[in-house]
């Protein structure tokens, strides 16, 4: 009964003195100071990280505490101004030693930065995390040598610190303003290893709790000439095209290892995926589809100085919004060796096999010269894939349904009988998948033909007069 008292009279008096509340705090404030999403303030006073791109410029209020602060930045200027007595009772009430801004930098950091060896000291006997590193991947011993500061770095090394080895990117830039304007900071993306990272591929992650689709390009593609130019190629032209039926470009990582590609997230997947469960569609939604497609096709042909030919036009490479609105995506993957504005070839002809599909142009496929109309021909056995239900000459494995088409000249076909097309639908068809590619219309004159249909259809109450079938 005596112990039980004494314990009792011992909880009591942690209570009271508020020790027990403190290292409750301790415990929470480790568990979330060390989430930087949790924080939306980057720390811009005094000197900035060896390797920020930015070096943005150091604030001239080195004398209070500014207002407003939160206890992580306090404890960041704090350490900035070298204040040990400060840095020292943040820490005493509960203020994690390894807590960071939005950038990842700690307290040590910044003191190794300014060279406060007092503050370094204090740090380090509060098991602040030697090696931690900012988004750039710089240390504290790194920004200590840096600087300049011998005696901080000297302390650092004695305590097993290492120097990192520094790779810079490929796209680096040597002049912060040279930076571009969509670069994203890689904290900001959360991105599912778990799930495995297939090379060349976009993938779900998360942008500031939003979800997007992230191509990620590891150590071992940036150290590969083609890779990164095919890299660099694609993100050129993601940059530049902004229309609602092409995918959105959200931004890149270009200045850290792994650089990344980051595109809006198609929220119903693809239209391969959509036809699969839906099987044929509508015809009124076959229009509307086709529709968003040639509008966003358009749009990438008419782009000055030089269009931009997809050469890769099938449903896996359409896109599915929320709102059920399509949006062309995977341009740009193919390498091309431009001949002139309007004509090319294939640049990378040992990458063929890699195109090869049910919805690839005869030009494409025996790789000859050819022009903004093989996209025409992709189109049109998309039309005829949501019309029919089923990819061309499907069962027969793609390449074989690609040999078909495209060496013997045979086309798929119509299993639905022509007075169930929507009118001029099935001569549209034809006429984009023609053999000879002068034949087949541009898509601007698509879309004044597909309008058309649309609104002959609608006037003449097209819809209620075809037959039922399991349109969906």
């Amino acid at each position: 009964m005596d112990l039980v008292a004494q314990l009792r009279r011992g909880i009591s008096r942690q209570f009271s003195t508020g020790s027990i509340k403190r290292s409750l705090s301790r415990q929470f404030t480790r568990q979330s100071s060390l989430d930087p999403r949790r924080h939306n303030l980057r720390f811009s006073f005094g000197r900035q990280s060896s390797l920020d791109p930015i070096r943005r410029s150091p604030q001239n209020d080195r004398f209070s505490v500014p207002e407003n602060l939160d206890s992580t930045m306090q404890l960041l200027f704090l350490a900035c101004r070298g204040d040990v007595k400060g840095v020292e009772d943040l820490l005493n009430e509960g203020v994690d030693v390894n807590s960071i801004d939005l950038d990842g930098r700690t307290a040590l950091h910044i003191a190794a930065c300014e060279g406060h060896v007092e503050v370094v000291e204090l740090l380090l006997s509060r098991k602040a995390n030697i090696d931690a590193r900012d988004r750039w991947g710089s240390t504290a011993v790194a920004d200590a040598k840096f600087y300049g500061h011998e005696e901080v770095y000297n302390i650092l090394k004695s305590r097993g610190a290492i120097l990192p080895k520094m790779r810079k990117t490929p796209m680096a830039v040597t002049n912060p303003r040279e930076v571009p304007d969509y670069e994203l900071n890689p904290l900001e993306l959360q991105v599912r290893r778990a799930d495995g990272i297939s090379k060349g591929t976009y993938q779900v992650a998360k942008w500031n709790g939003t979800k997007v689709s992230v191509k990620i390009l590891d150590k071992e593609s940036c150290s590969q000439p083609d890779t990164i130019n095919a890299f660099k190629h694609e993100l050129e032209l993601l940059e530049k095209a902004r229309h609602p039926n092409v995918v959105q470009f959200v931004g890149a990582v270009t200045q850290n290892i792994p650089m990344m590609i980051v595109l809006e997230y198609p929220s119903k997947g693809d239209l391969e995926s959509y036809l699969r469960v839906k099987g044929r569609l509508a015809p009124a939604k076959v229009l509307r589809f086709a529709l968003d497609i040639a509008r966003g096709m358009n749009y990438l042909h008419e782009t000055k100085p030089n269009p931009i030919i997809h050469c890769d036009l099938k449903p896996k490479n359409i896109l599915v919004d929320s709102g059920g609105i399509l949006k062309v995506a995977g341009f740009g993957l193919a390498r091309l060796s431009r001949l002139s504005p309007d004509k090319a070839k294939l640049g990378c002809p040992e990458a063929r096999a890699e195109l090869l599909s049910p919805y690839t142009a005869p030009e494409v496929y025996k790789d000859e010269i050819f022009e903004r109309s093989v996209d025409a021909f992709s189109f049109g056995l998309i039309l005829y894939g949501m019309m029919e239900g089923v990819q061309p000459f499907h069962p027969k494995p793609p390449q074989e349904a690609a040999r078909i088409m495209c060496l013997d000249g045979l086309r798929p076909p119509f299993k639905i009988k022509p007075k169930h097309y929507p009118p001029d639908l099935r001569e549209l068809i034809e006429e984009c998948w023609d053999p000879q590619p002068v034949v087949r219309p541009t898509f601007s004159e698509i879309i004044v033909r597909l309008n058309r249909i649309l609104t002959s259809c609608s006037k003449q109450a097209w819809w209620k007069d075809t037959f039922k079938l399991p349109w969906k």
